[in-house]
């Protein structure tokens, strides 16, 4: 016993070494299967290449070290039942991995049967970007993942300052969570997908038109279509059918269409006369040795007929996929990983002898064969194949592609870390800094043939204008409503006509009246039938309040604007200083400045020749004021002698006559002026009178009293045209008319344009303004706002203010912070400027005359051979005395002299 209880560890132990050396030994083969629509675009290239790898991959001694590759395809025919039993069928032949399948469809559901029996799916063109491998943890992906793709797209739409697309796409798996992905990289740059399009999975022509047809009253140019690659290029016969092919319009396709136009022969090329002006991405692909040779391989089985279809990228994807799984099964082989399969667990009492489900085995080497896998790195003909943590290809970004002229240009590329460029993502690899703000594209071809960008939708046509709403009014109507010859009319209608002539393309629209015309219509209802789509827009006097913008969007506010207060005024009420009133503080200051030159002037034109401006300093001054001042009430003792002097007394008599009968007018109107006679001080007495307020039917300030100051509905009272207004202010609140009415101040000032009796109590207690309203999101509330504002800037608003309202004086003048009747320097500067004139006109001919008397006296009184030795202090100290001595005793002297001289030469 005791010799074989020594003995029989060593026979175990011998047995086990010659088991695991067993194991170890090299299968003869190895299967792998695929699953694939072998009749399809992308199929055809695949299968193809997918058996050029299996050839290349067994003659090839470095790798399997002679256990032959086998691959079993199975055609799935583009339908998801019979992929799924392609599948089921494979896993029945005991195949380690299954390639494919393209659809993202079918990849969904064998995914779950790889789950189940551990034998990882590894998929070149599902790019479904739900296809997650926390889901589907033998899911791997050896394409990019529409995740990238749709980022892409994004980044297009964004570049192009694109902010709404239509999206049209088919309605399966890959179709509906790639435009979900869409529409989430959109919203992060500020845009979004507005209409959705689903095509049904097995469209036809018939189908397609159906949705173009349902796009073409909507307003958006920008279409992304995402669905299945198609030889016959079906959708483009339906856009040239739509007539959808002119300039107005963009065609974003993804990666489907360059996949398309690859599988095509590369001598004809016709067919790409109907796409001009296609962008669309292709999976970017370096240039490489080796990519350059299979091309070439490729041609050459082309030309022998042995291959029908143009290699796509997925083509290459194909190949490179079999040349994963085949050095991922050497690497598992050289590990001494185990190649078997056992009954699941999951299967446990489901066996049926007509579904034979026993048959299903799982792959006991999965979970290695999928680490090996997800780990694998080398390089194949698409570049460097390795995966990030969530089991998708590390892929090098996209080419983006413009047919133009028949050809296929390269307009740019796209990466995830450097956006759009016009170098190639490999390029921008080797550089240390990439800075994503520098988006980039050569020059687009669109359709149409033009390289100017398109704006990327369309407001309206010749065949659908604009369906524009505007309130037929029943008063106030010169700001809106329909005229005896049934058209619009108004400030708003012509404003806008002119903002739209600044809006830089086409807009047709027709007017159409909302309202009876009886009383004016509900604004509220106006706005809400632009955001229910009965009307395009709404123009006219509507005010921008919150809950309307939560509907509509308004454009810049054309009219500042605010809920006032009037009630009726009296005359009740003086000031102290109402004399003080009648001239602004500038002209009472020119006014006083004008009498003291006056002085002043007349005192040196009358001080050589009126003895009443001479005598001593004191009572010159004196009399030189008191002369300027009295002449206001033309009581003056003095008198002018002088010619200048008189001369100037005229033109500054006839300026104060103009000034005193202004200065009466305006003092008597302002005496006369009415004051507040109402209690109501403002919108917070108003409130506490619990009197009636009237307010205009349709306006918004019906909802802000009763809603916003909770003032009850029984206090308040629809009025409907100005002359209720003015009929129920005069009756008050106590037989049967309204303290005050509450209304925008627009309205106020038109009502008090021809009203005296009535006034404005305090200031606005609300701010808004008036805009047009147009849906959600419209590009055109952008632009005419922007025409609203250069209308502004260059003064036309202003003009089609006073065209309408100024015919009897703007009532803003009125509002300005100086008295309504209060006069300014500006309504007399001529006057002053021809008083100022003559005065300056006589002084100039006082001081010539004074200083041709002055030489002559100096000639007369002085001994021109003796050397002067005069200063000039001197000299205008001995001018002003000669000029303070009266102008008679200047005279005799003169006199005096020539006679003496007339002696002297008689002697």
């Amino acid at each position: 016993m005791k010799i074989l209880g020594a003995v029989l560890p060593l026979f175990v132990f011998i047995w086990e070494l010659q088991s695991n050396h067993g194991n170890c030994e090299r299968p003869d083969v190895v299967n792998v299967g695929a699953v694939f629509a072998f009749d399809s675009v992308i199929g055809r290239a695949a299968k193809t290449a997918m058996e050029l790898a299996v050839s290349d991959i067994n003659r090839d001694p470095s790798i399997l070290n002679g256990t032959n590759f086998i691959l079993i395809m199975e055609d799935s025919e583009c339908s998801v039942f019979k992929g799924t039993i392609g599948a089921l069928q494979l896993i029945e032949k005991q195949v380690m991995a299954i390639i494919g399948p393209q659809s993202s469809a079918i990849a969904h559901m064998i995914s779950f049967i790889s789950n189940g029996l551990q034998v990882p799916l590894i998929s070149y063109a599902a790019t479904d970007p739900t296809l997650s491998s926390l889901q589907f943890p033998f899911f791997l992906r050896t394409t990019q993942s529409d995740q990238y793709q749709m980022e892409a797209v994004a980044d297009i739409v964004c570049f192009y300052e694109w902010k709404e697309v239509i999206a049209i796409y088919l309605d399966d798996d890959y179709g509906r969570n790639g435009i979900a992905v869409l529409n989430d990289a959109l919203a992060q740059k500020m845009s979004k997908i507005s209409y959705k399009l689903p095509l049904p999975i097995n469209y036809d022509i018939t189908d397609i038109m159906y949705v173009l047809n349902q796009s073409k009253p909507l307003g958006p140019r920008v279409f992304v279509v995402h669905i299945n690659p198609d030889s016959q290029l079906r959708f483009f016969k339906a856009v040239k059918k739509m007539n959808m092919t002119g300039s107005n319009h963009v065609w974003l396709m993804t990666d489907w269409f360059s996949t398309t136009l690859d599988s095509f022969s590369q001598k004809n090329r016709s067919y790409l006369s109907t796409l001009e002006g296609v962008v669309s991405l292709r999976p970017y692909i370096p240039q490489t040795t080796r990519k350059r040779a299979f091309l070439a391989r490729w041609r050459k089985l082309q030309q022998n007929e042995l291959v029908h279809s143009g290699l796509s990228a997925y083509g290459l994807y194909a190949y490179d996929t079999v040349w994963l799984v085949a050095r991922s099964i050497d690497n598992l082989l050289q590990q001494g990983g185990n190649i078997s399969f056992s009954l699941s667990n999951l299967l446990n009492g489901t066996t049926n002898e007509k579904l034979q489900l026993g048959e299903l085995r799982e792959f006991d080497g999965g979970d290695l064969l999928l680490n090996i896998l997800s780990h694998t790195n080398f390089t194949g003909l698409t570049g460097k194949i390795h995966f990030s943590e969530d089991r998708n290809l590390i892929g090098s970004g996209y080419e983006v592609i413009n047919i133009a002229q028949q050809e296929i240009h390269t307009v740019g590329y796209w990466s995830n870390f450097s956006g759009l460029s016009i170098l190639p993502p490999k390029a921008l690899q080797n550089k240390q800094i990439v800075n994503r703000l520098n988006q980039n594209l050569k020059i687009v071809t669109w359709p149409g043939g033009k390289s100017e960008t398109p704006r990327g939708w369309v407001i309206a046509n010749d065949e659908r204008p604009l369906r524009i709403g505007f309130p037929r009014r029943a008063s106030f109507t010169e700001f809106v409503t329909l005229n005896s010859s049934h058209n619009a009319e108004g400030y708003c209608i012509d404003l806008f006509y002119e903002a739209r002539k600044l809006v830089p393309y086409d807009v047709p629209f027709i007017f159409e009246p909302f309202g009876t015309g009886l009383a004016n219509p509900d604004y509220d209802a106006l706005v809400n039938m632009v955001a229910t789509d009965v009307f395009d827009a709404a123009v006219g006097d509507i005010a921008i309040v919150t809950n309307r913008t939560r509907t509509v969007d308004f454009t810049q506010p054309y009219v500042s604007t605010g809920l006032v207060i009037v009630a009726p005024v009296d005359n009740s009420e003086s000031s102290a200083w109402v004399f003080l009133k009648p001239f602004t503080w500038e002209m009472w200051g020119v006014t006083a400045l004008s009498f003291l030159i006056i002085a002043v002037v007349i005192w040196i034109l009358e001080h050589r020749v009126n003895d009443d401006f001479r005598g001593p300093p004191k009572r010159q001054i004196t009399t030189m004021f008191l002369f300027s001042f009295s002449t206001l009430f033309k009581t003056n003792q003095e008198n002018t002698v002088s010619t200048l002097g008189r001369m100037v007394m005229v033109a500054w008599l006839f300026l104060l006559l103009v000034i005193t009968s202004s200065y009466t007018a305006s003092l008597t109107s302002i005496l006369t002026v009415q004051q507040l006679s109402s209690p109501i001080t403002g919108i917070d007495s108003l409130i506490a009178s619990n009197s009636l307020i009237g307010y205009q039917v349709g306006s918004f300030a019906y909802s802000y009293l009763k809603d916003i100051l909770n003032i009850a509905p029984s206090r308040l009272k629809s009025l409907r045209s100005p002359e209720e207004f003015e009929m129920v202010l005069r009756r008050g609140s106590g037989n049967g008319g309204v303290m005050a009415v509450v209304d925008e101040l627009p309205y106020i000032e038109l009502f008090l344009q021809n009203r005296t009796d009535f006034g404005i109590i305090g200031r606005p207690f609300t701010k808004s303004g008036w805009g047009f309203a147009f849906k959600k999101d419209s590009p055109l509330a952008t632009d005419m706002s922007t025409a609203i504002l250069k209308l502004a800037e260059s003064g036309k608003l202003q003009e089609i203010h006073e065209k309408w309202f100024c015919q009897l004086g703007c009532s803003t003048d009125r509002r300005k912070d100086s008295e309504p009747n209060q006069l300014h320097l500006s309504s007399f500067w001529a006057l002053y400027l021809l008083s100022g004139a003559a005065t300056l006109f006589a002084l100039l001919i006082f001081l010539l005359r004074s200083i041709r008397q002055y030489i002559r006296y100096k000639r007369k009184h002085t001994d021109l051979s003796s050397p002067s030795n005069t200063r000039c202090s001197q000299a205008i100290y001995s001018f002003f005395d000669f000029i303070d001595e009266k102008e008679e005793a200047i005279k005799r002297i003169f006199a005096q002299h020539d006679s003496s001289q007339a002696q002297t030469n008689g002697s």
